[in-house]
């Protein structure tokens, strides 16, 4: 399996968060593509209505028109439909049984919340692994502990996989976390504007653009 090239970030359209904004998915995803996102993973925790399936495919077909790469949080039987990567957890499909659905060619992520979480994703078949929450965050109802930017940096050493940091990341701490190692940081809240519109959330994503490529 060849190493894939993650972008410095990772924005996560999570369906709870942009609802409180009055934000639909298909909205943030073409604004963040608009402001160059090269990869969107879809999370959405509740059921998966037929509008939300429609809105998915929609997105899918954006992400396809832009050249990005989409991914599906937990389900694979969606990601199948979409032609979609596929991201799993600690609690979810084993990622060699998502692997056997999904096939050789298709992106699979993998959660981790420790080193030794981490160093046995290190051996699955996936294609990177997230490590989180690195600081805290609203975005779950009952988080795993936070590990903090050292521990990125000690678990770096412990992958050969691209590394994604997950959890509280914000403009202000990003730097830092990717200096640590990280090879991209995934982000939610971190993306959306206290008022967002369709022209907010694109010049956020611009910014964060800007300020992770200056990172050397």
């Amino acid at each position: 399996m060849l190493s894939m090239r993650l972008p410095r970030v990772y924005p996560i359209l999570d369906s709870t968060t942009l609802a409180a904004h009055s934000i639909s998915l298909e909205t943030a995803a073409r604004a963040f593509l608009d402001g160059g996102a090269s990869i969107l993973q879809i999370r959405h925790k509740a059921h998966w209505t037929r509008a939300i399936f429609d809105e998915a495919r929609r997105i899918s077909i954006l992400c396809r028109e832009a050249g990005a790469t989409l991914i599906v949080n937990d389900r694979a039987d969606v990601a199948m439909l979409l032609d979609a990567g596929l991201h799993v957890g600690q609690d979810d499909l084993a990622p060699r049984d998502a692997r056997k659905l999904r096939g050789p060619d298709a992106v699979i992520g993998f959660s981790s919340h420790s080193a030794p979480q981490l160093c046995a994703a290190g051996g699955e078949p996936v294609d990177y692994v997230a490590l989180g929450p690195v600081f805290g965050t609203q975005s779950k109802l009952h988080p795993d502990p936070v590990v903090g930017v050292e521990e990125v940096r000690s678990c770096r050493a412990l992958l050969e996989k691209p590394l994604v940091a997950i959890g509280g990341i914000t403009l202000e701490n990003a730097a830092d976390v990717i200096r640590a190692g990280a090879d991209s940081v995934a982000v939610i809240a971190g993306l959306i504007p206290e008022r967002p519109t369709a022209q907010s959330l694109r010049e956020r994503m611009e910014q964060w653009q800007l300020q992770l490529r200056a990172i050397s």
